[in-house]
């Protein structure tokens, strides 16, 4: 269990980023490789990264092993490797940056930490193979932690190579998750505060004031002491929240967001076929809201009720929008397609195949 507690102070500085962080989802996914958890949500994640850990896709399982071997999926990872910024990083040659530029003294202690955290190692339920190769000592150790310049240099080209490969290309469903979930977080905080908003993260936290419990693997308290909390959103991140190992740094709390699980392939230009002016307009209303419920996309677009429902229902069937049950209340909010169907109309409809996430997602908990 790790319990966060916050003052008065605290509080009143409670945010969430914007989008998800680059080098958090690096360090996440790397650590989704090494089991076989979240087999609805990453399976065909998994599967479409498989012949870049069979050898192909040029270095990719050389790229994966190294960093696997920094980024153990167990009791500890280097803090360096997500460096903590307020309102978070939104873009990875920011991040790296960061990373290259850790001190020499940081670099020390937070080897030292992962070499007695027996890195390597672990191996947890349902390994896979990238795993068992993996078992090894971690990626130009000695030479890292001396902050030698060339190592470091190497490192942030396995960074900048592995998002390229292995997070990049699924980056419209990665987006949209995250757009999906800061609003509706953003909703809840607007409307009532932020115990509200904290409140959201039901089962896998619980606010009981003034400290939120959050499910955890060892038992640990993390004291804000007026510093606030960051909340980060992460498509990579599974079941439970994760925070900085030094409690001395930035406070933050990177938590997953709902999955959208993917479908075939279809036609660009066959979907916007499909799109009426009410449609169209309901798709516009969803995509610049975020979220909103059907009561105020029907006020917004001038349509009935049953109409709107029955609308948002073609677009949940085609891959559009998608929505989620919070309360009494239905939240509507658009998929990578919607979004990219709307950026493409100005130019004309495509015929290249899209990938189409399912409308329905996969709770984070």
């Amino acid at each position: 269990m790790l319990r966060i507690h916050f003052t008065a102070q605290d509080l009143e500085y409670v945010r969430i980023a914007r989008s998800s962080d680059p080098l958090w989802e690096i360090v996440c996914s790397v650590c989704r490789l090494q089991t076989d958890e979240g087999r609805l949500a990453f399976g065909p994640w998994r599967r479409a990264v498989a012949p870049l850990l069979r050898g192909g896709g040029g270095g990719g399982r050389a790229v994966a092993v190294a960093l696997r071997s920094l980024m153990p999926c167990g009791p500890y990872s280097p803090d360096f490797l997500t460096p903590a910024v307020d309102g978070g990083i939104a873009d990875l040659r920011q991040g790296v940056d960061r990373v290259l530029a850790t001190p020499r003294s940081r670099l020390r202690r937070e080897f030292t930490l992962l070499a007695e955290s027996g890195a390597g190692a672990f191996v947890g339920p349902g390994a896979r193979p990238v795993a068992r190769a993996a078992r090894l000592r971690p990626f130009a150790a000695e030479r890292l932690a001396r902050g030698d310049a060339e190592a470091l240099r190497a490192l942030g080209g396995l960074l900048t190579a592995y998002d390229a490969k292995f997070v990049a290309p699924y980056r419209p469903w990665i987006d949209a998750a995250v757009a999906s979930d800061v609003a509706w977080r953003s909703r809840e905080l607007a409307a009532g505060g932020t115990r509200a908003l904290l409140e959201t993260f039901r089962p896998m936290a619980r606010w009981s004031p003034p400290v939120l419990e959050v499910t955890y693997p060892v038992d640990r308290d993390l004291h804000l002491a007026g510093r606030g909390l960051l909340l980060v959103p992460s498509y990579f991140c599974w079941r439970k929240p994760i925070t900085l190992f030094d409690g001395d740094l930035l406070p933050v709390l990177v938590y997953p967001v709902a999955k959208p699980v993917q479908l075939p392939a279809v036609s660009g230009a066959s979907l916007a076929r499909l799109l009426g002016p009410t449609r169209a307009a309901l798709l516009y209303e969803v995509a610049a809201r975020g979220c909103a419920t059907t009561s105020e996309l029907a006020l917004a677009v001038g349509c009935s009720l049953p109409n709107t429902c029955q609308q948002l229902a073609i677009l949940r069937e085609a891959g559009l929008a998608a929505c989620r049950k919070e309360g009494r209340c239905v939240l509507h909010h658009p998929t990578p397609l919607g979004r990219q169907l709307l950026e493409e109309s100005g130019a004309g409809s495509s015929e290249r195949p899209l990938p189409v996430p399912r409308p329905a997602t996969v709770s984070p908990w």
